[in-house]
């Protein structure tokens, strides 16, 4: 052990060096799934006498390095999926059924893994994103089937986050005529002519003031007494089913097939394992954040979630949480509205530039155009409380084109290489496609009972 540690003195630089050429072949050529087996027995084979425990802390420095630099697209596409909707959705949640429908928030977090797992890994093992891969595989007619129908839905997208950051802002005490035109304008200029990457940057940070603007809410709150609701319900009503779906239904929308994927290709992410461990906190996450969201507002008069008056919803938070949970509640709604307004964007976006054929380097006057007539809709009708919750269901049904290609398209070796979906990943990703799409047929046939 004396003579490893002092020949690793002696020999230091050259020892450095070939480490560093071990790590470059490392990152360049090793399969994802034995990386860290891979890279030891390389470490051990060059005879440079480390020892077992040095080989570990260089291996696992390695990974941890690998994680931080590809850290991003699950997480922020993640993070955005709690949008204004989505938030509107869990505080009825909470408003109506209190702690019973904890449990459910909590199971979405396994399809929500499972399905953007696939779409990372498609990322990672072809560096191209969903509507490409489409095209040149299929055919333009199937990519312009999967990714029209969502731009298309994405405008309704575009109106209820734009809504929530009128809602917002409204708590505030600014007018939606002058808070949304500035925030158009910051919309478009955080895109204009940047990188990937120093997108990416601003949107983490944005999700930062999310999750804080959560925690500062339920603290504002205090959890509410357990006591007083059951920790488990269910009911066949129809309003209840329909609720049921519209919250699944905001697990998972399309947007998000085709942002992890393209943005995962745009970043060069190339460790599978580390887009999956993101993926997996993002999800997590995510849920969590619906969870601590339907804590919040347990106990609020759930008529005021649908109210086009913010002076009432102040007011009602105000009496729940204090005279700073309007404040806090407007904050975090801004900071969902305008991470998704960009996510979303920037995920339709990059899908029909794909699919026509433009690349992703030439998407902004798609995503300046697909969104522009959606920014005055808030202005005209400030109700659109119902649409947003009505949108969560609608998504389920045109998550079903897109969905059913990244399941075909993750298992298929030709395209994946050794990343294929093996036959369980692909069998739980199918599981977790029936259920999210399902439940928008059980809400459509609730409709009618």
């Amino acid at each position: 052990m004396v003579l490893s540690q002092l020949a690793f003195a002696v020999y230091g630089p050259s020892i450095r060096l070939e480490i560093s050429i071990a790590l470059r072949t490392h990152r360049q050529g090793l399969e994802e799934q034995s990386s860290n087996c891979g890279f030891r027995k390389q470490l051990s084979g060059l005879g440079l006498g480390l020892s077992d425990d040095m080989v570990r802390d260089i291996s696992g420095r390695n990974r941890l390095r690998t994680f931080v630099h590809s850290f991003g697209p699950a997480w922020v596409v993640m993070i955005a999926d709690v949008d204004a909707a989505s938030i509107l959705t869990a505080a009825v949640d909470g408003a109506v059924y209190g702690y019973s429908l904890v449990w459910f928030l909590l199971l979405l977090a396994v399809p929500l893994f499972l399905i953007q797992e696939a779409a990372g890994r498609i990322g990672v093992a072809t560096g191209k994103g969903l509507g490409e891969i489409i095209r040149e595989n299929y055919s333009r007619k199937i990519a312009l089937l999967t990714s029209v129908p969502m731009a298309c839905t994405d405008v309704l997208s575009y109106v209820a986050e734009f809504t929530g950051i009128a809602i917002g802002f409204q708590l505030l005490g600014v007018a939606p005529i002058i808070s949304l035109p500035v925030v158009y304008m910051v919309y478009l200029a955080i895109v204009w002519k940047r990188g990937y990457t120093t997108v990416e940057r601003f949107l983490v940070v944005f999700s930062v003031v999310l999750i804080s603007s959560y925690a500062g809410s339920l603290f504002l709150r205090g959890l509410p007494p357990v006591r007083e609701y059951m920790y488990f319900f269910w009911s066949w009503r129809p309003d209840f089913l329909y609720l049921m779906a519209a919250t699944a239904g905001a697990v998972v929308m399309p947007f998000m097939l085709f942002y992890q994927t393209s943005a995962t290709a745009e970043k060069k992410v190339k460790s599978l394992w580390s887009s999956r461990l993101e993926t997996l906190i993002g999800a997590v996450a995510s849920e969590v954040g619906m969870v601590v969201i339907l804590l919040a507002t347990i106990g609020l008069n759930g008529t005021l979630l649908g109210t086009n008056s913010p002076e009432k919803l102040s007011r009602a938070l105000s009496f729940l949480a204090g005279p700073y949970a309007p404040y806090v509640f407007a904050l975090g709604l801004i900071a969902a509205s305008f991470l998704a307004l960009v996510v979303i964007s920037l995920g339709s976006a990059w899908g029909v530039a794909e699919t026509i054929g433009w690349g992703r380097q030439k998407f902004f006057w798609i995503y300046l155009i697909e969104s522009l007539p959606a920014l005055f809709v808030p202005m005209l009708f400030p109700d659109l409380f119902h649409l947003a919750i009505d949108m969560m269901v609608l998504f389920v049904f045109v998550l079903l084109g897109p969905g059913v290609m990244v399941g075909l398209i993750a298992r298929k070796k030709r395209l994946m290489g050794n990343l294929s979906s093996g036959l369980s990943w692909s069998v739980a990703y199918w599981v977790s496609l029936a259920f999210v799409v399902g439940s928008g047929f059980i809400a459509l046939a609730a409709i009618f009972i």
